[in-house]
């Protein structure tokens, strides 16, 4: 069983996270990179950065 500490931990490890990425480092590599570069180097699918593009746009 989780400790309450450690399950707060991890909820709030999750908070920037989205399909497993880091929004920090998503952002940074975005600027730079096109997304057959990003989906290969998040393990993702194209579908899925373009999602998250969508999603940091609102945010």
């Amino acid at each position: 069983m989780l400790r309450s500490s450690d399950k707060g931990n991890s909820v709030q490890s999750m908070d920037s996270r989205l399909f497993g990425v880091d929004f920090h480092d998503f952002i940074q590599k975005e600027q730079n990179n096109s997304a057959f570069e990003l989906a290969s180097e998040f393990g993702l699918t194209i579908g899925d950065v373009r999602k998250l593009k969508k999603h940091l746009e609102r945010s």
